[in-house]
Parts: structure tokens; C-alpha cells; sequence
């Protein structure tokens, strides 16, 4: 009789052990379909959020869908540290005043300088790029412009909790006792620079005139940008906040030149993300597209188009501001998302950076920097001009230590020009892989 329940039982458990594997297989196969799906959901949760405060759309001829939502709606607000912060829809004052001279002091011959920026103001106008997006509409007063973010560009990111951020990296800035007591260290992860750079003063803004290009970005998870950016903090955790234009497939979904902000409070590692693809920055202007395509672009032979960018702390309030152009601010991010860099900067940074895996590696990458050209005087490479800063005083004026660096000579270029000039001119930018560079 025990042999004839014993069966029954052991063919039990049998068929209850290959049930379970059969049901464990399953879910092996199909863990990656969950997570998958997860993410569809996430992703469309988070854009299903964006369009809801939409009121009005606008279908640039480039292809953008920019969304006009209500100012008070806008993703910043989704920031724990934000969800009662009052929206200061303009500057309590612009800190600059007057221009001043190469050394640092205010130039005793107004007119003369006044007649000199004067003629640089026409010169600006008859240059300066905007948006295409604006040949197709206007956002209303009370809303922002947001360009609405790809399904598909942001279902390609590692996470959509990290998308729209850049990967860690930090910068390190070494005083020593080589070339005039001067030895800068810029060291990356993954990342390549060539800048100009001050420090040595607590910094209350920067402003530069930035040409604009279209560098070829060799893989989808590559960027080439040109920036002004101010940072504190120490070199692994630094604080940041900087503006200029960006080539970046991995957020835009293509490889158009287009307006870029950008901050962290952490190097990157947690915190911070290009324009408002994270909650952070808070945009006050109804006529500027974070994000947006640049037009038109500098090309060889043609005028050198270019962008202003000035970003500065607001005395009152100590949000720091972004300007675009001479008068249009775009917005600011508030103090309450950083430690350090909401009392000052301790440096600051115009030029070049390229992020790639390949960076310090062979093959280097060929994603390119500024135009791709060399940096040169004579050649018509890339710049940044009418490089500006605040220092402790209420004036903007020409850095009087700047230093240029690249940590790849051989593959992206500067040149910093002082001599038989009105303003010192920085040129920057290069191919990244070629002979020199392989």
C-alpha cells in the first residue's frame, strides 16, 4: 500500500518542480520585456505630465514640437526644494554697468569706449543667430516655450532618472610654481576641454560672445558644446552652472547646433541636467527655447554668426541669471539647489568641451570641437569674444589672469590672443582624431 501513494506524491512533486522552472525560465525571458515596458511607462507618464499645462503648440520646420505651458507648471517645480519657491520674473538689477579697459580698471575716455561698444553693438546685431522655432509662432504671455522631448531619444538613455544628465566627471584647478607660478591640472573622465580660464576672486557673473557651429559628433552618446560656465566647490563635487550651444544626440535625438543650459550640484553624479529635462532651472522668458535649434550656423567663408551668453547672480536673491543676447533673460536657477556656488564662483570657463568613451584612448574619437578646426587667428576656427567678468565690484570687465588650456593638444587647440587687439580673443576647437592624433 506505501508503494502505491509513494508515486502519486514524488509525481506531485515532480510536476510541482517542473511548473515552478518552467514559470522561473519564463520570467528570465521575459524580465527584459518587463523592464521594457516599465520604462514605455515611465517615459510616457513623465511626457503625458509635460503636454497636460500645454497651452498652445507650435510645429517649428525643423521638425521640434515646442509647447507653450503655463509659467507656474513648468518642470522646475517638481524640485522637493522648489515647491513653494516664488517665481522672480525679472532681475532685481543687473549688476554691470560700464565696460572697462584690458587692465581691469575703468577707462578714463568714456567716449572712446562708448563709441567702441556702440560699433560692437551694430556689429552684434548684424550677426547674432536665434531660433527657427520662432517662424512658426509665438508663445503667449504666462507661458514658457518648452521643446518637447522625444519618446524615442529618451527610451535610448540608461535610465530615465539620468537622462538629460552628463555622465560624472570632475576639474580639478592646481596652483604651483610653473610658468609665472601658474600650473593648471584639468583633469576628466571621459572628457576633453580646451578653455580659457580665471580664478582667484569670488565671481558675481561671465559674458562672452560665442561663434557658433556645427561640429560632426561621431556616435549618438557624444557631445560636442561651447559654453560660459562658472564653478565652485571641490574637484570631485564641484558645483556648476553654464550656458552656450550644444551638439548632443543623446538628448536632442539629432545633431543640430542648439541652446543649451546647464548645472550640478555634484560633479554630475546625481544631480543637474541639460535645459529642463530635470527639475531646476526655472524659465521666466516666453521667447527663448531651451533647446531649440540655432539658426543660422557659421560656415566657412560666411559671417561669423554667434551667440551671447551672460550668466550672473542677482544681488538680492542670489539667483544666479541667464541673459541671452543683450537684453532677454531667459531664467535662473534659484539658490536652494546648490551649497557653495549660491554665495559665489570660484572660477570661470569659456570654450570647448567633447565627452566620448574614447577620449585619452585609440582610435580617439573624430567628434569634433567648435567648427573642427585648429584654434587659430588667421584660419577662421571657432572663438569665444568680449570675454567679461564680476568680481567683487559692480562692473563687468575683461579678466585680468586668464590662462588657456587644452588636456589634448594634439587633438583639440586653443589660443588665447592679447597682443594688437581692442579685447583679448580666445580661439579654440579641432578635429579630435587625425594624424596627430590618432
Amino acid at each position: 500500500m506505501g508503494k502505491v501513494f509513494q508515486f502519486p506524491v514524488i509525481g506531485s512533486t515532480i510536476f510541482i518542480l517542473f511548473t515552478l522552472s518552467i514559470t522561473v525560465c519564463s520570467l528570465k525571458v521575459h524580465d527584459g520585456s518587463f523592464s521594457i515596458q516599465k520604462k514605455v511607462l515611465e517615459v510616457e507618464r513623465k511626457l503625458k505630465h509635460l503636454k497636460k499645462h500645454s497651452k498652445k503648440t507650435i510645429q517649428s520646420e525643423d521638425g521640434d514640437i515646442i509647447d507653450c505651458i503655463d509659467i507656474k507648471k513648468q518642470p522646475a517645480f517638481d524640485h522637493p526644494a522648489l515647491k513653494s519657491h516664488k517665481i522672480q520674473m525679472e532681475p532685481t538689477y543687473i549688476l554691470a554697468k560700464e565696460e572697462t579697459t584690458g587692465t581691469g580698471t575703468i577707462n578714463k575716455n568714456k567716449t572712446k569706449i562708448d563709441k567702441m561698444m556702440k560699433r560692437r553693438g551694430e556689429e552684434s546685431s548684424l550677426i547674432m543667430a536665434s531660433q527657427l522655432w520662432k517662424r512658426s509662432g509665438r508663445c503667449p504671455k504666462g507661458t514658457i516655450p518648452v521643446r518637447r522631448i522625444r519618446k524615442e531619444t529618451m527610451l535610448k538613455s540608461h535610465s530615465i532618472k539620468d537622462y538629460g544628465r552628463k555622465k560624472p566627471s570632475f576639474s580639478h584647478h592646481h596652483v604651483g610654481h610653473l610658468n609665472k607660478n601658474l600650473e593648471s591640472l584639468v583633469q576628466q573622465q571621459n572628457r576633453s576641454k580646451a578653455i580659457l580660464f580665471t580664478y582667484g576672486y569670488g565671481y558675481l557673473g561671465a559674458k562672452g560672445d560665442i561663434k557658433v557651429c556645427n561640429p560632426l559628433v561621431e556616435k549618438d552618446d557624444e557631445y560636442s558644446t561651447s559654453q560660459v560656465a562658472l564653478l565652485s566647490g571641490s574637484y570631485n563635487d564641484f558645483e556648476c552652472v553654464e550656458a552656450g550651444w550644444a551638439v548632443n544626440p543623446s538628448v536632442y535625438g539629432d545633431r543640430q547646433t542648439r541652446l543649451f543650459v546647464y548645472w550640478t550640484a555634484d560633479g554630475s553624479k546625481k544631480t543637474g541636467c541639460f535645459d529642463l529635462t530635470c527639475p531646476g532651472f526655472i524659465q521666466t522668458s516666453n521667447e527663448i527655447a531651451l533647446g531649440a535649434a540655432i539658426h543660422p550656423i557659421s560656415i566657412p567663408g560666411d559671417l561669423p554668426y554667434q551667440i551671447t551668453i551672460y550668466i550672473y547672480k542677482d544681488p538680492i536673491t542670489s539667483n544666479w541669471w541667464v541673459q541671452y543676447g543683450e537684453k532677454t533673460n531667459i531664467g535662473y536657477w534659484p539658490p536652494e539647489l546648490f551649497g557653495v556656488i549660491c554665495y559665489h564662483a570660484q572660477s570661470v570657463e569659456w570654450g570647448g568641451e567633447v565627452y566620448s568613451s574614447t577620449i585619452g584612448h585609440t582610435p580617439h574619437t573624430t567628434t569634433q570641437m567648435g567648427n573642427g578646426q585648429f584654434a587659430s587667428y588667421f584660419e577662421g576656427s571657432s572663438y569665444v569674444k568680449r570675454m567679461r567678468i564680476h568680481d567683487n565690484s559692480e562692473t563687468l570687465k575683461i579678466p585680468e589672469w586668464a590662462y588657456a588650456y587644452t588636456d589634448e593638444y594634439n587633438c583639440y587647440g586653443v589660443f588665447y590672443m592679447i597682443d594688437y587687439v581692442e579685447d583679448p580673443e580666445f580661439y579654440y576647437g579641432g578635429p579630435g582624431r587625425n594624424p596627430m592624433c590618432p
